[in-house]
């Protein structure tokens, strides 16, 4: 790694050290006061109640998330904050079964806040943090935005973070297996979309379809999805949107507390676990948290067991810092470690059963059927990958008089090994080592006759280096920045935002000769030329503006439009290699140019005590639209399929529908409806080759509900019970020219839910159990975002491919603990 890398770090890192010095002030000492005394200025105090019986409520969680501030309400419904900076913040308070509220404090008034909380039936009130400058009440915020809070992913079955997300709404997830998925937003993923943990792009091997995202399920509080361009505050890669996945509030002053969660499920066996312990001692706060997860080969209804597409995953995260009334300054940790079986899907020809690759002598190789003990285990063989992710970062916040100055640098590295020669299985094949510098600075200006601004500056340097025998894409170093401001301004019932952004990108990659008969690197007068050395830099204005109206307390018109930037990624620039992952051969071209997009959204929310009704429609054209594109009638010398990266212009449009019938007074009561769709076109293109590839079919999901937040006398709290039918529509639009895609069926799944908290006589939680159902019919289905559809012919059931998981079962157990 280059002297200059680590000279930017240091300088960064030096940099935020000598601003936390600056500012720094003792913390004042706070004596107890009564809340019809007027308190001191950085003192914050109030009470929730229940709005309709003006009960306390116990427990409810109050948060100040550009702080990282945090508490919970008392037996009496008070709750205090000592020592809070001057100013005006966005305040969030939450309760189970309630409706989230967020509103404007000024810190510095002295006065009470008193806070009434009304039954929940839809979380339009919730706080994001993503794709604004800072935190926004979402029904404030002009581009469409879900929130899928720990709740909603305890409450699921899923094998991966993404897999958790997946059936929100416009989500859709592209899959190598059950281990491997990555997201997809309105028919856009991979590179389009920007995956981030707790608020820091995260830095992989992305590029891959089969490439998952390295995050720990069991680390996310919640996810904010933005459906829409996300390069306005993060550059290159967020034309479809942007996912982040954000830790656990901090613990309030004084606290020390910690869970337990245990998870098994059925069809794979998967067994996971997570200890976490966080506290907060007179501002010094920590959390940290250890996780794992294994599990063995899936199954369904046609393929019995699927060989090799069992996984085993050992995470670490957490962070230590100090909060002041300055502000806030921590150092993050995140340690991610997955091995990971890859499904080749070969069979055998007499009897169908998977084949495997062994060692039949010398250098010999064989592929005979597996055994059904081969099946039975947590093994993994080859082929397999082996990913380790390790990210370290300094997050930063400087109260300023009236102004704020966040600074956030991570330093990442990304290894990823691919074993794939049984003659040598713990020799990696693909070696890839990506290390990463990013930095973010926003400034917040002093409010301006009503404006909210902030300018900053974002980007990252990179190099990737190949350090396997094998070569898919050449070694690059890349180098970009970009510059923005964004602003707000509410007038009366009107919420106006945009913004500009400027980015430059260089990607530099470098020259590879390989020896015809060794396959290995020589000079480049001694050997046939793998990939040519070349210099990319691509630059663009992006842009957003957009409103959101409330009409009436019911009623909430939204409209934004956006322009979206993607500068091409090293695969499909120089790729030159058998991808194992996407079973084909792939070819980049140097000469592709950057994707621009420019969106249209607007949507429409209403309200009302018996039903929620929200519509979001989009449409989105793209200019330079890259896709893999099959070569007709070309193989490689391994006979596997030549693809070539290409360009188009394309438009994709649709929307998400959803209904919740909550008819009062069954407040307990919801029914829940939503209907996805997208419907992409490569313009000006023949017959077979108009539509985009891998794109998600329409969806309509229906969910019957109960809640009750007491259960009578009994132990049981927060008791749910749930019961879904999930029917994906059969994908008749593909991408057909080239043998590319094939026609998907549709189909339908049924899921069922169970849980409740368990109590004490003090109404405390002793823990929590989540028993759940998913495809509970056994249906045999192929997503038609699966890459294993288009795996070797079965001869034994006559069916192309791998299908999907069947019916799995859940139980899952949280307990958490408090020692103090």
């Amino acid at each position: 790694m280059s002297r200059s890398f680590w000279a930017t770090g240091l300088f960064f890192v030096a940099f935020s050290g000598s601003l936390l010095a600056q500012t720094t002030e003792p913390t004042p000492t706070l004596a107890p006061a009564l809340r019809t005394a007027r308190l001191p200025a950085n003192s914050v105090t109030g009470r929730i109640l229940d709005g309709a019986t003006q009960e306390p409520l116990p427990g409810a969680t109050i948060v100040f998330p550009d702080l990282r501030q945090a508490t919970t309400a008392g037996p009496d419904g008070t709750f205090r904050f000592a020592n809070l900076p001057r100013g005006r913040f966005l305040m969030q308070v939450r309760f189970v079964g309630y409706n989230t509220v967020a509103k404007i404090v000024d810190t510095g008034t002295g006065q009470p806040v008193d806070v009434a909380l009304t039954t929940a039936t839809t979380e339009i009130g919730q706080v994001v943090v993503t794709g604004v400058s800072a935190s926004t009440e979402m029904r404030r915020s002009p581009v469409p935005t879900t929130v899928v809070d720990r709740t909603q992913l305890n409450q699921a079955a899923a094998t991966n973070a993404i897999d958790a997300i997946a059936h929100t709404p416009g989500i859709s997830q592209i899959t190598t297996g059950a281990a491997i998925s990555k997201p997809v937003i309105r028919g856009l993923g991979a590179n389009r979309v920007i995956t981030l943990n707790n608020g820091a792009k995260q830095e992989g091997q992305q590029w891959g379809d089969e490439h998952g995202i390295e995050i720990d399920e069991y680390a996310i509080e919640r996810a904010e999805i933005i459906k829409g361009p996300g390069s306005l505050l993060y550059g290159s890669d967020g034309m479809a949107g942007v996912v982040n996945f954000l830790a656990p509030d901090p613990v309030e002053e004084g606290k020390v507390l910690g869970s337990v969660a245990v998870n098994y499920q059925t069809n794979n066996r998967l067994q996971g676990y997570s200890l976490m312990n966080a506290g907060n001692k007179n501002g010094f706060n920590w959390l940290v948290r250890g996780s794992g997860k294994i599990a063995g080969p899936y199954r369904n209804r046609y393929d019995g067991p699927v060989y090799n597409s069992g996984f085993r995953e050992l995470d670490g995260n957490g962070y230590v810092g100090v909060n002041k009334s300055w502000g806030f300054s921590h150092l993050t940790f995140n340690s991610f470690n997955q091995e990971v079986g890859l499904v080749e899907g070969e069979r055998d020809e007499e009897t169908g059963r998977f084949l495997r690759p062994v060692n039949v002598g010398g250098d010999a190789v064989a592929e005979v059927p597996v055994s059904d003990q081969d099946l039975r285990g947590y093994d993994l063989d080859v082929p397999k990958q082996q990913i380790n992710h390790l990210r370290i970062g300094s997050d930063n916040n400087f109260i300023l008089g009236q102004s704020r100055l966040t600074l956030n640098v991570g330093w990442q590295q990304n290894l990823r090994r691919e074993f794939g020669d049984v003659l040598a299985p713990t020799d990696p094949s693909l070696y890839f080592q990506l290390r990463t510098l990013d930095y973010a600075a926003r400034y917040f200006l002093p409010e301006a006759n009503g404006w909210n601004t902030t300018i900053g500056l974002s980007g990252m340097r990179q190099e990737n280096m190949n350090k396997g025998v094998e070569f898919l894409i050449p070694a690059y170093r890349l180098l970009d920045g970009g510059v923005f401001t964004v602003t707000k301004k509410t007038f009366g019932s009107f919420d106006l935002s945009g913004g500009l952004r400027y980015d430059i990108r260089r990607i530099t990659a470098d020259a590879l000769y390989l020896d015809p008969d060794t396959e290995q690197p020589v000079s480049s007068g001694e050997g046939e030329e793998k990939f040519g050395g070349f210099t990319s830099t691509f630059r663009n204005v992006s842009g957003s503006l957009g409103g959101a109206f409330n009409v009436t307390e019911k009623l909430l018109l939204k409209a934004n439009v956006s322009r979206g930037f993607r500068a091409p990624n090293i695969a499909e620039l120089g790729s030159n290699g058998i991808h194992e992952g996407t079973i084909r051969y792939e070819l980049g071209d140097a000469g592709l140019k950057a994707e621009t997009s420019l969106q249209l959204d607007g949507g429409v929310s209403y309200d009302t005590e018996h039903i929620s009704l929200s519509l979001d429609a989009f449409r989105n054209q793209i200019q330079n639209y890259i896709f893999p594109e099959r070569v007709e009638d070309a193989v490689s010398e391994e006979g596997d399929p030549i693809f070539r990266y290409s360009q188009g212009d394309a438009r994709l449009t649709g929307g998400e529908v959803t209904v919740d019938v909550h008819p009062h007074p069954l407040d307990w009561l919801h029914f829940e409806n939503s209907f996805s769709m997208v419907r992409a076109l490569q313009l000006n293109q023949p017959e077979g080759q108009q539509y985009l590839p891998f794109i998600p079919a329409d969806r309509l999901q229906s969910t019957l509900r109960v809640n009750f937040r007491k259960v009578g006398n009994s132990r049981l709290s927060n008791l749910y019970a749930r019961g879904g039918v999930e029917h994906t529509f059969a994908q008749n639009r593909f991408f057909s020219a080239f043998d590319t895609e094939t026609r998907t069926p549709g189909y339908t799944l049924v899921n069922l839910g169970l849980g409740s908290d368990i109590v004490n006589a003090r109404a405390q939680t002793l823990f929590s159990l989540y028993l759940t159902a998913n495809n509970l019919f056994d249906v045999g289905y192929q997503s038609h975002l699966s890459r294993l559809k288009y795996a070797a012919y079965n001869v034994s059931n006559g069916r192309t491919g791998v299908f999907n998981m069947g019916r799995n079962v859940s139980l899952k157990l949280v307990v958490p603990l408090a020692f103090n």
